[in-house]
């Protein structure tokens, strides 16, 4: 094939790589998007991920995550309530179908699936081409832009731009979490585990909504090595942990069950593509494994269900229906050194334990905030818990993650001057890494890199030079999916005001409080304000229980229901209740939660 030039070309198979794809199309950039695989959504779909962790309460649904979510609950016919890990559940087919229609919908967008990438071509501080097998067949593309949206960072490593892999001293950045020098450097666990354990994730279909009584009443424990996979929650409630709709189930199960620790370096040697193909073999046969052991434990009530198609050997051709994802659910892989990197302690609130913000990142001066996340900090290890700073806090009924901000720096490569990065291979410490690789937030991270680009084409600059003011007004008022770049907790995506608030922030950040609200008191009061309504609410009456430190629960004649909600207004009303008083609630139940999710009052 002859060389084929493009402006920006998004080497992708990550989440945020159709991300950045979508948005630099949508902004008029003719744009490339290659996969390695036949899907385009990474974790989000081919790597079945499908109980997104992370940014669930409404003011941060904001980009394309919430335009995402939205699609989803719009195209699920029983909607989203599903399980107890996470507030959505989601089939990994319809993910995909949602991300293929955007894709359909751009002209300006090419999407080649199942390419290989060969190397990548620099001239001084510029990748100058991207070669890459595609139909069999070698060819190359030239791009003004290139953007790396994979979970291990292929394109960053092979276009020798500065990178990191694996663990950091405390000492570096003063990371509460992170272990100390010493230990790093004689403990041989640090070597042994480079990076977070993934998952190969495998899906399995119920018999029913409930476990069979003779299951329920097992003693025998689990199989090695899964002995103590049910141990800490009991059979049906680690199996119905990532329950989708259709009684589908997500089998991503960190207690003792399919993560996956041991020769993780095999996935970072390039070189060596028989040592990645085996450790690939051995997370696969795991996971099955792991789900076998689940359904003759449950008596057959789940089993195995042949959910994603079956890749040959080479990954070259489809040949028939498997439980196994497409490809792993990668928590962590090469990381940029960008501009700016984000680090554990730029996550964590200003006060613990309340609904704080982490404080604003800056470079040179302005505030360079782009992307709002929310997750408490996870990180998966043999073993027990990696213990981690707390920054989370009780609001609307459960625990949340308190919000931070991802600076634009963290996507600019520090050394390359034609490349972002647009998944969890932007510019974070190992530590930060574990809150910040989530499917939610990445979508966003991935949707700045792509707008990004093409303001860089529009402005004939290089993403260093591009003013952050200009890229996030451009988030803001972006017509199709408005994203926010500043935390504000008591505006939800729905608020009529929710432009003006953060055009507000934009103009003067120091307006935006460490608790998250705005001081503009024209915008109208956010706790007024409530979402529009949900395909399956119903009303709720009953007496209002509350134990004083942020748990709720309704009691109706039918029995009693935890109450969360997503909702500041919800949230706010909540507080202020009354013990005992009876009241009225339009919500969705989730029983397998099991908690009520409050919509209006």
């Amino acid at each position: 094939m002859p060389d084929l030039q493009v402006p920006v070309v998004v080497w992708g198979g990550g989440t945020g790589g159709v991300a950045a794809a979508i948005q630099a199309a949508r902004r008029g950039a003719h744009t490339l998007l290659l996969t390695p695989g036949p899907w385009l959504g990474g974790m989000v779909s081919a790597a079945g991920v499908c109980a997104p962790d992370g940014n669930e309460l409404s003011p941060w649904q904001t980009g394309l995550w919430g335009a995402f979510l939205r699609g989803l609950a719009a195209a699920e016919p029983t909607g989203l309530d599903h399980n107890w890990v996470s507030c959505f559940g989601y089939r990994p087919t319809t993910a995909e179908a949602l991300l293929r229609g955007w894709v359909a919908d751009l002209p300006r967008l090419d999407w080649w699936p199942d390419c290989r990438l060969l190397g990548v071509a620099r001239r001084g501080d510029r990748v100058t081409g991207i070669t890459l097998e595609r139909q069999g067949m070698a060819c190359r593309v030239d791009p003004q832009l290139v953007i790396d949206g994979s979970d291990r960072g292929e394109l960053i490593a092979m276009a020798g731009a500065g990178h990191r892999l694996g663990w950091e001293a405390r000492e570096e950045w003063q990371e509460p979490s992170a272990p100390p020098r010493r230990e790093l450097e004689t403990n041989p666990f640090f070597a042994e585990q480079p990076v977070q354990s993934p998952t190969w994730v495998a899906m399995g279909q119920l018999g029913g909504d409930q476990l069979p009584a003779r299951s329920a009443a097992l003693s025998e424990p689990l199989p090695e090595p899964f002995l103590q996979a049910a141990a800490a929650f009991g059979l049906e409630r680690t199996i119905t942990y990532g329950r989708l709709p259709g009684n589908l189930v997500m089998l991503n199960w960190p207690l003792h069950g399919n993560d996956w620790h041991r020769g993780l370096g095999r996935a970072f040697a390039m070189d060596d593509p028989q040592a990645e193909q085996e450790l690939f073999q051995q997370m696969q046969a795991h996971s099955l494994a792991f789900g076998r052991a689940l359904s003759e434990a449950s008596s057959g009530w789940l089993q195995l269900a042949e959910v994603f198609p079956c890749l040959d050997s080479r990954n070259a051709a489809l040949t028939g229906a498997s439980p196994l994802a497409l490809m792993p659910y990668w928590r962590e892989g090469r990381r940029l050194l960008g501009l700016s990197t984000v680090v554990e302690t730029d996550l964590l609130p200003v006060r613990q334990g309340e609904a704080t913000i982490a404080p604003l990142p800056r470079r040179d001066g302005l505030v360079d905030a782009v992307a709002v996340g929310n997750y408490a900090n996870d990180h998966h290890y043999p073993g027990g818990d990696w213990p981690l700073a707390p920054k989370s806090c009780r609001w609307g009924g459960r625990w949340s993650g308190t919000p931070f901000s991802i600076p634009y720096g963290a996507l600019v490569s520090a050394d390359t001057s034609n490349l972002l990065a647009a998944d969890k291979c932007l510019s974070v410490s190992h530590m930060a890494n574990g809150a910040t690789r989530l499917q939610p937030l990445v979508l966003n991270i991935g949707q700045a890199a792509g707008l990004a680009a093409a303001l860089c084409l529009e402005r004939a600059c290089a993403p260093a030079e591009l003013p952050v003011t200009a890229l996030q007004e451009a988030l803001i008022t972006e017509p199709q999916a408005p994203a926010a770049p500043f935390p504000l907790w008591d505006t939800p995506w729905h608020h009529p005001h929710w432009r003006e608030r953060q055009l507000a922030c934009l103009a003067d950040p120091a307006r935006l409080s460490d608790r998250g609200l705005l001081d503009l008191p024209q915008a109208g009061s956010a706790p007024a304000v409530l979402p529009p309504p949900e395909r399956f609410e119903r009303s709720y009456r009953g007496v209002f229980g509350s134990d004083g430190h942020g748990t709720y629960q309704l009691h109706t004649q039918e029995g009693s229901w935890p109450l969360i909600s997503l909702e500041p207004a919800v949230a706010h009303w909540l507080a202020n209740q009354v013990h005992g008083m009876e009241v009225g609630l339009v919500g969705v139940a989730n029983p397998w939660g099991p908690w009520l999710r409050v919509t209006r009052v």
